[in-house]
């Protein structure tokens, strides 16, 4: 009886972590082992950041809320202290997009959300 040597199970294999490789450089698109721990790095980084992009584009919608209201003599957190009092359901991606696609929109907002509010 001849051994068992995996066949091709052990290339589909293989060859799966490989294509997953490919464009990474040196060793670690085409040595099966390099490939291996560099594709297992890989899918960690990528979880990780798939939670640390969520938090990244609330820090820049939060900078650019804050620049563009103290543009207007007002801090981001008394504009957002006065948008929850005004019941105003914008939320920081919408409001951030309004604030540099439309500048007078946003002041409109921040008037209107400024009027209802003595604070400021």
């Amino acid at each position: 009886m001849p051994r068992a040597k995996r066949g091709f199970k052990r290339r589909r294999r293989h060859n799966k972590v490989l294509k997953r490789a490919e464009g990474f450089v040196l060793g670690r698109k085409n040595k099966f082992k390099r490939a291996a721990e560099a594709v297992d790095r890989a899918f960690g980084y990528a979880y990780r950041d798939r939670r640390v992009k969520k938090r990244d584009f609330r820090q820049l919608w939060i900078a650019r809320l804050s620049a563009a209201a103290s543009a207007l003599d007002i801090s981001y957190s008394r504009l957002f202290a006065a948008l929850k009092k005004a019941k105003v359901s914008l939320d920081r991606k919408v409001l951030s997009d309004i604030a540099i696609q439309d500048p007078t929109g946003f002041k409109a907002i921040v008037e209107q959300v400024r009027s209802l509010s003595p604070s400021n």
